[in-house]
């Protein structure tokens, strides 16, 4: 029997190679009719960071607005990642961009936070990026391998790309 794809799960970690994820995400969306989610998860402050914070600014006020700063950040960012990536879609694709149905920052490790929006959205696929091979990491990232050892529904890892096109 197939399975069919409703809703996809993107997980964007705003780097350069989150453009050529979301170009696959986009791609089996248009193929599927599905609806798309963007999720980018934005790590708690560590306690030393809070610690440091209140110990230098002398109270909790400045931590507050740093933490609202970094969310402002990280909002700014999205958007023009966003902006850019629909500037290389073609106009025949464009239409693609009425199926995106949510664009997410949450507040959570991202591992945690992508599996959940995937399970709360109702998600038939999660569509994340690999990271580039590296020493200290292994090809998949820990937040791909992660999401892959829990994760319920299928999950399609796209391969860290390193070029400078990743549209």
């Amino acid at each position: 029997m197939k399975q069919k794809i409703t809703h996809i799960l993107c997980a964007t970690d705003l780097s350069k190679h989150s453009a050529y994820t979301m170009c696959h995400a986009a791609s089996i969306a248009a193929a599927t009719g599905a609806k798309l989610h963007l999720v980018h998860a934005v790590q708690p402050m560590s306690e030393d960071v809070r610690t440091a914070l209140q110990m230098y600014m002398q109270t909790s006020g400045p931590g507050e607005a740093a933490e609202k700063a970094r969310h402002d950040h990280v909002r700014a960012v999205m958007a023009e990642r966003q902006k850019e990536f629909w500037q290389h879609v073609s106009a025949e694709d464009n239409n693609i961009q009425d199926q995106v149905a949510s664009i997410e920052l949450v507040d959570g490790y991202p591992a945690e936070v992508i599996l959940r929006r995937a399970s709360e959205l109702g998600c038939d696929l999660i569509v994340i990026g690999a990271h580039e091979h590296g020493f200290s990491q292994t090809f998949l990232g820990n937040v791909a391998k992660r999401v892959l050892r829990r994760s319920e529904i299928p999950t399609l890892v796209v391969p860290y790309r390193d070029t400078e096109e990743n549209t």
